[in-house]
């Protein structure tokens, strides 16, 4: 555990487990690198250095009035990585953190990084626009941002559901799992909750895709009802030449949970090869 200062004077929190090649797990929204603990604890007890951080605005990193925008969230990547002196970095993005990696590539380059691995991205575009047809409705975001402004608390706990896929039959998930996952949703700011709805909604990715010249894992659940498979993981697929595309068959959006032990050996085997 240690905390990172930014170029703008913010402080990152990051979990550091382990020893070796270099694995850095960027969070979904509204999570913090706590999400991760079975992958990270997977890789560093077989041979890899796992570092996980809270993004900012969520759990114990700084929580600023402003700054919740792609290119801020890339730049703490890369200070995170100034910071502790990496290289050879397999960089792990989930939903949100799809955009986070990506636009990192596109912004600081591949130099200090050798391998991409995209979980339940919300990449390449997730808003519906004419040039978008297969995006998701504007007013779809607007909802989440009016749910979470009346009722936070609620929202997220109802958002859960979907999350993770506890109407669908058969869900095993526990309610330390359920209690958990609100647990770390409940420590962003408002704020930040609130302007990250907007940040992964609106931004275009399409032209971070060109800058991805390092070999990609990409992997998606076919029952993502959070960033449905067709509008992000198929998408993606087709735009990073020579990817790795898998597709978990009846998975929901936090797979990371669901399939827990699959994901880590596959991000295992990917980072090792």
């Amino acid at each position: 555990m240690t905390t990172i200062s930014t170029r703008d004077g913010m402080h990152i929190f990051v979990n550091d487990w382990g020893t070796g090649k270099p694995v850095v797990f960027c969070p979904g929204w509204p999570l913090t690198a706590d999400m991760w603990e079975s992958q990270m604890l997977f890789l560093a007890q077989n041979g890899f250095r796992a570092i996980g951080y809270d993004r900012r605005g969520f759990g114990r990193s700084s929580q600023p009035w402003s700054g919740y925008d792609y290119d801020t969230f890339a730049d703490d990547i890369a200070d995170i990585i100034l910071d502790l002196a990496l290289s050879d970095v397999t960089l792990v993005g989930f939903s949100m953190g799809g955009g986070d990696v990506v636009r990192y590539l596109n912004r600081h380059g591949s130099q200090a990084v050798s391998k991409l691995a995209l979980v339940s991205s919300v990449t390449p575009f997730l808003m519906h626009t004419k040039d978008n047809p297969d995006g998701v409705d504007r007013s779809v975001f607007e909802g989440i941002r009016a749910g979470l402004t009346v009722d936070r608390a609620q929202f997220l706990a109802d958002f859960n559901t979907y999350y993770l896929g506890t109407n669908r039959d058969g869900s095993s998930i526990s309610q330390g799992v359920l209690s958990q996952t609100l647990q770390m949703a409940y420590t962003g700011s408002l704020k930040a909750t609130l302007d990250c709805v907007t940040a992964f909604s609106e931004t275009d990715f399409r032209a971070d895709m060109a800058a991805i010249d390092i070999p990609t894992l990409i992997i998606h659940g076919d029952d993502d009802q959070t960033a449905p498979k067709g509008a992000t993981g198929d998408r993606t697929a087709k735009m990073i030449k020579g990817c790795i595309y898998k597709v978990y068959e009846g998975a929901p959006h936090a797979l990371y949970v669901t399939h827990k032990q699959r994901l880590s050996e596959d991000l295992f085997a990917f980072a090792r090869a």
